[in-house]
This record gives structure tokens, sequence and C-alpha cells, in this order.
């Protein structure tokens, strides 16, 4: 028999090689907890993918329609909103592996049941509806527990590469992988096998977050927070409230943002589709190469940010990539040629995800760990709470102003906004005064 000490000498030396063998996107691999993390992730982001197409093929199967579909999507969009803010006080207590295999527990749960109901023909939109906002209200817990857990898990200077892959794994396996496979699934067979999928998919996301390591939080708790939970968890939330207003690159990032999605995702996500078939004379193929490009310009611009050191200029390039993503905008309202569409959506993808790399790095390292999950949290509900909105706005808009003036909006005004943000924030300062780790030197 092998002796435990040697073997975990010869485990630690042989990750060690590994690390300097490989390039800079995939050194976090070689930390054994970050490989079952990693794991963890790219199952549960393949379980979300396949979900959606199979949700949306069973409420068809059900009798229902647009109408009924959208009941059933705003159920998980509000179950998300909903505790969004909470879920980063409870980050910032909980040890965040329990977080995630809560999480986890929950998609299981209600995936199971709803696969369990299509087999036996027992399912109904209400059940749908209710496991969609259970689910979406899990979800709200994820990303902050997610962020806050990873600089317990790996070093500082994997931090990049680690949101690099985070980004990639996204847009391929739940929003081309998954679908690809629920898609194919449901037309062999049936919803509920797609169902069954996703639920096999959360069983392997409980087992690789099992296998790494539980980390204590990164913060003292006092005594208030068992015996008035109510009012400290009050006082958490506006403690990162009030770290937020006083920290400015934070701050004029968040309203930047802010602004962004109001502006640009109902344009992206809803007029496109209109796009397509009323301008281009194309059909839901067609519209599927365009959400393709963008994802597949989302892998590629992490991966390639996840590839390269920290610029210096790290708050400066974020925001003006940013705003320089949405130009491509333009171009999208005057032509007629659905590869010009494509190749926008692509360039798009990548611009908005490779800054997307440096935002998470950022949080990760300048934000107080105590901290880092409710700032998590306020970054998350920014993003969720204004899609919608956008999305209701961009419809009645492009009939008020055109569809070429909408999408001249989206493709301006963001630029304008990150300017704004660099200059009233003083980021280029700011940056210069707070290199992160492995950014160029400033001198």
């Amino acid at each position: 028999m092998s002796d435990p000490l040697s073997d975990t000498i010869r485990d630690a030396v042989g990750d060690q090689v590994v690390g300097r063998r490989l390039p800079r996107a995939l050194t976090p691999f070689s930390t054994p907890a970050y490989r079952w993390l990693a794991v963890s992730l790219t199952a549960s982001s393949f379980a979300a993918g396949v979900w959606i197409v199979a949700l949306v093929w069973e409420v068809i199967r059900l009798g229902g329609g647009p109408a009924q579909l959208s009941v059933v999507t705003t159920a998980s969009a509000v179950g998300v909103l909903l505790p969004a803010l909470v879920a980063g006080v409870v980050a910032d207590r909980v040890p965040q592996r329990v977080v995630l295999l809560a999480v986890a527990g929950v998609e299981l749960a209600g995936m199971s049941l709803v696969a369990l109901l299509s087999a036996a023909d027992l399912n109904a939109l209400w059940v749908l509806a209710g496991v969609a906002f259970t689910t979406g209200m899990a979800m709200a817990f994820y990303y902050p527990a997610y962020s806050a857990w990873l600089p317990a898990l790996v070093p500082e200077s994997d931090l990049q590469a680690v949101n690099g892959f985070e980004g990639m794994v996204r847009p391929t396996i739940s929003q081309a992988v998954g679908p690809a496979v629920a898609g194919a699934v449901v037309a062999a067979s049936s919803p509920g096998a797609a169902f069954t999928i996703a639920a096999v998919s959360c069983v392997g996301t409980v087992l690789a977050l099992l296998k790494v390591p539980q980390t204590p939080i990164r913060r003292t708790l006092d005594p208030e927070h068992a015996a008035h939970p109510v009012r400290s968890a009050a006082r958490d939330m506006r403690e990162g409230f009030a770290y937020m207003v006083r920290t400015p690159w934070l701050l004029a990032t968040l309203l930047f943002a802010s602004l962004m999605v109001l502006v640009v995702m109902g344009p992206l996500e809803v007029l496109i589709p209109f796009l397509v078939k009323d301008v281009l004379g194309g059909g839901p193929g067609d519209h599927s190469l365009a959400l393709a490009g963008f994802g597949i310009g989302g892998a590629v611009g992490s991966l390639v940010m996840a590839s390269v050191r920290m610029p210096r200029r790290y708050l400066t390039l974020m925001n003006l990539g940013w705003g320089v993503a949405c130009l491509p905008f333009l171009l999208i309202g005057v032509t007629t040629q659905l590869w010009v569409v494509v190749a926008c959506a692509f360039v798009i993808g990548a611009l908005f995800s490779a800054p997307m790399v440096i935002w998470g790095t950022l949080l990760q390292l300048r934000v107080p760990p105590e901290l880092l999950g409710r700032v998590a949290s306020l970054d998350f509900f920014v993003s969720v709470s204004l899609m919608p909105v956008s999305m209701a706005l961009a419809g009645p808009v492009s009939e008020l102003i055109g569809l070429r003036a909408t999408y001249a909006v989206a493709g301006l005004v963001p630029l304008v906004a990150a300017v704004v943000a660099i200059v009233w924030a003083r980021l280029p300062a700011d940056e210069l005064a707070h290199p992160l780790a492995g950014s160029q030197p400033s001198g």
C-alpha cells in the first residue's frame, strides 16, 4: 500500500508541474478544488440550457401558446429578482459551498418533479410556473455565493483566468450545447426526457460540489447577527449600499451598466428576431445564427481576456470596451444582409464578455472580502432588474421612432455614458493608484 503522506506530496508536486506547463487561461485547473468547482459550473450551465428549451416545448405540449409561455418565463424572472439583494447578505454570512449546494438541491428537486409529472402526463402550466419561480429564486443566490467563494479557492493571480473560463462556459454550454441537446432529445422523444437529462446534470452538479472543500466565510460576525437576524440583515444591506455609494469606480460602473442594460437588452433580445423576419426575410434558423454569433463571440472574448495579463488601464478599458461593443448596433440597424447581423452579434458578444472578465476579477480583488457577496448581489440586481424594462420598452420605442433610430440609440448612448463615467469618477487616476494583480507595472 502507498503512504498517504507521500501520495499527498506527489499530487501537490504534480499539480505544480501541471500549473507551470498550462497556458495562462488554464492555470486555475492546477488547483484540485477549482477543477471540481469548474465541473459543477459546467454541469449547472448544461442543465440550465436544457431546461430552457424543454420548458418551451412542455408548455406547447400542454396546449399553451406565447401568452402561457410568457407567464412561465415571467415567473422565473420575478423569482430571480425578489431575493437578489438578500442573496448577497446570505453569501457574506453562510459558507458559500452550503449556499451552492442548496441552490443545486432546489434545481434538482424542481427539474426531477417536472420530469416525473411530464412522463406521467400529469403536468400543468401552474406547476411549471411554480417550479420556474422557485428555481429562479434559488438561482438568485448562485452568483453572489460563487463570486464570493472564488478568492478563497484559487490564488489571486488565477482569478482573471477563472472569470474568463466562466465567461466562456456560460455562452457555449448554456446557450449552445445545452439547447442543442434539448432540441434533439425533444424531437426524438419528449420534453420529459429532456427534463430528465437536466435533472441528471443537476446530480452531477451536486456530486462535484461535494468534492470541493468547504472554506470558512471571510468575515467575523457579531452576536447581533444571531440575536436579531432581520435587523442585522437590513444593516448588512445598508452597508453594501453605503460601500457602493462611497466607492467612485464601483458606483460609476454600476450606473453606467444600468443605463447600458436599459438601452441595449431590448434591441438585442426583442428586436433582432423581428429584424431578421421583417427586414431580412429570414426565419427561426437565421435568428438562431445571430444568437450563435453572439454566444460564440462571448466565448472567444472571455478566452482571450483570460489568456492575457490584466491591463494596467483596466477601469478605462473595461468601460470603454462595453461602450465600443454597442457600436455594431448602428450597422445592424441599416444592413440588409444576414451575415452582417451575425458578424455584428459576434463582435458585440466578444466585446461584452472580455470586459466582464475584468469586472469579475476587479470585484474579487478590490472589494473587501466581508462585502463581496453583497456587492456581487448589487451587480446581479442591476443586470436583472432593468432587463425586463428594456424588453418591454423596445417594441413601443421602435414603433415610435423607427427601428433604425432605436438601434442608433443602442449603439451611441452606451459609448457616451462610458466616457462620462470614466471622466466623472476619475477612473484613469484610480486604476494607476490601485494596480490589480498581474497587471503591467505603472512605471
